[in-house]
């Protein structure tokens, strides 16, 4: 641990600013306060990642060019606000960090850490061939704050707290599995924020629940319909294709099935001369498994496809003794 207690109170501030060069990345430390200033920095190192924690006074950190020409290797940092907050600038962004937060910045692009209040942080330095990002997937998240409520994120923040403060208990194997863990975890971060940009919310995002439904009607006859397909005709991830439609009280893979035994429960009871065989009507939306066709039909119906037609079109809606009996498929 360095600290700037061990230094007399008149030479902390150029103390910590030798810290902050040595230990972190070339940057200007400017103190918000002109009393004495403490603060102390954490390093280790698991697997391949830099790990750092900062606990400090207000202050306002500032990345130059001259500053990115005395360290060029790129690195990408993604820390945690464990306390206090954060104004981070970077590529013309200006987000603010609450405490909990999530955020990512590059050291090879100028950025400004502004910190209002004493904080503490939590980072990893991850270098930037190891990630395999393009520079347009970077930087849609560098210079912007993550919230930790849900989604990967929520998965992602209690990972690196653990992984930051714990570094020098692991072992070389399990450093290096922890750190590809962090590097995989963190790219899917990525790609999870790019399609939540992209869908949006609110109206944007219910527009795109209705064009998977009626992308959905319309390629019910394909048997390769699938969540997979559904997502690649997208440009989505299956994982966001599951996630858009928590809130629609159905999978994906529930909603295929339930469309398709509706058109066949409804072709079923064509009354034309020339009606399909129930295996054929199976076959026009999708199944191809005549024996799995009548085992859903039948847990979804309460009967099986033969026995729904001839009770439709005998009785009509399937009155017994004066009581009309409303079979209605699985929600």
């Amino acid at each position: 641990m360095m600290t700037t207690s061990t230094v007399a109170d008149g030479h902390r501030t150029a103390h910590w600013h030798h810290l902050m060069n040595h230990s972190l990345v070339p940057a200007a430390a400017l103190p918000h306060a002109d009393g004495p200033f403490t603060g102390q920095i954490i390093t280790a190192h698991v697997g391949a990642l830099r790990v750092v924690t900062v606990e400090a006074d207000a202050q306002r950190v500032k990345r130059t060019a001259s500053h990115i020409a005395q360290s060029p290797e790129p690195l990408v940092a993604l820390s945690v606000q464990t306390t206090g907050r954060t104004e981070l600038v970077q590529d013309g962004r200006l987000a603010t960090v609450n405490e909990g937060d999530l955020f990512v910045h590059r050291t090879s692009r100028p950025y400004i850490l502004d910190h209002p209040e004493r904080y503490s942080t939590r980072t990893v330095y991850i270098p930037r061939d190891m990630l395999a990002l393009s520079e347009t997937e970077l930087s849609s998240v560098s210079g912007r704050a993550i919230a930790t409520n849900q989604g990967c994120a929520a998965i992602l923040k209690p990972l690196l707290t653990t992984v930051v403060s714990s570094a020098h208990l692991y072992s070389p194997p399990a450093a290096s599995g922890l750190a590809n863990g962090l590097i995989d975890l963190f790219s899917t971060l990525v790609t999870e924020q790019i399609e939540e940009s992209a869908a949006g919310t609110g109206p944007t995002r219910s527009h795109l629940v209705q064009r998977v439904r009626e992308y959905i009607d319309v390629h019910l006859a394909d048997p390769a319909l699938s969540p997979e397909s559904v997502a690649r005709a997208h440009h989505i991830s299956v994982r966001y294709l599951h996630r858009l439609f928590e809130t629609e009280g159905i999978t994906i893979g529930r909603l295929i099935r339930q469309r398709r035994l509706e058109e066949c429960a409804r072709d079923l009871v064509n009354q034309s001369r020339t009606a399909p065989t129930v295996s054929a009507i199976a076959q026009r939306w999708g199944f191809i498994n005549p024996t799995h066709f009548s085992r859903v039909f039948r847990n979804a119906y309460g009967l099986s496809p033969a026995k729904w037609r001839t009770t439709r079109l005998e009785v009509g809606r399937a009155t017994y003794a004066g009581r009309t009996v409303h079979v209605v498929p699985e929600q």
